[in-house]
This record gives structure tokens, sequence and C-alpha cells, in this order.
């Protein structure tokens, strides 16, 4: 598929997929006859891959690690595993605060429940 077809499939700008490539994260993008790129299912799994752990937070300059470690292929395997244990106690962490934030809201929304309630009886 070109490059507009995959940046409507991916979500992503055709600027972001170029980007992505010039910084390497997008490697071994095929290339049809008159140059133009040529993306596969192989590629939007990847794309899907990266998407997922920006929305998760990880830092470019960790996904372009993580690239860097898959290029080499199976040698990579420990160092790739460690780099997502890594990021998934970072969100581990994070869901735990924003869940110790959420129960204190709920405790503050009980609060305003109870005296809501005292006002309306007589």
């Amino acid at each position: 598929m070109t490059i507009q077809e995959f940046a409507r499939l991916t979500g992503l700008t055709v600027h972001t997929l170029r980007y992505y490539e010039q910084i390497g994260l997008l490697d071994n993008i095929r290339r049809a006859s008159s140059g133009h790129r040529v993306y596969d299912q192989h590629d939007q799994l990847w794309v899907a891959f990266i998407k997922r752990l920006k929305a998760t937070g990880m830092p470019l300059r960790e996904i372009q690690r993580y690239a860097v470690l898959r290029k080499q292929g199976e040698s990579s395997l420990s160092e790739r595993k460690q780099l997502l244990e890594q990021h998934a106690a970072i969100l581990q962490q994070q869901l735990a605060e924003q869940q110790a934030h959420l129960d204190a809201l709920m405790q503050k929304i009980a609060h305003y429940d109870q005296e809501l309630v005292k006002q309306c009886l007589p």
C-alpha cells in the first residue's frame, strides 16, 4: 500500500511516517520501481506497537533503542524483554498513583453526596 493509504490505516500522518523512517523506527520499507514507499502487514503491526509504546508514555529515545535491538534479531530478545519489563514497571507505578488519586476523588464525591443528603432532610 502507498504511504497515503498506510497513513490513513495507521492514523499517523505522512510526515510522521517519514520522520519515523528518518530516525530509524521504520526501516527496510520496500520501494516500488517508481521509488515510492510500499507498506505491508508487517509494517502495520510494527507501527501499531510503536503507537502502543508511545501511548503508554515510553520516550521516543527508548522506542528507538527497542527498534535498534529489534533489528539485531534473536540475539537481542533478552534486552528487548528487559526494556519492556522496565517500562511495564513504570506503568504499574503510574497506574497505582492514578488509582490512589481516583480513590481520593471518589471519597470526596461520597462526602459531597452525604452533605447534599443532609441538606435535603427536614
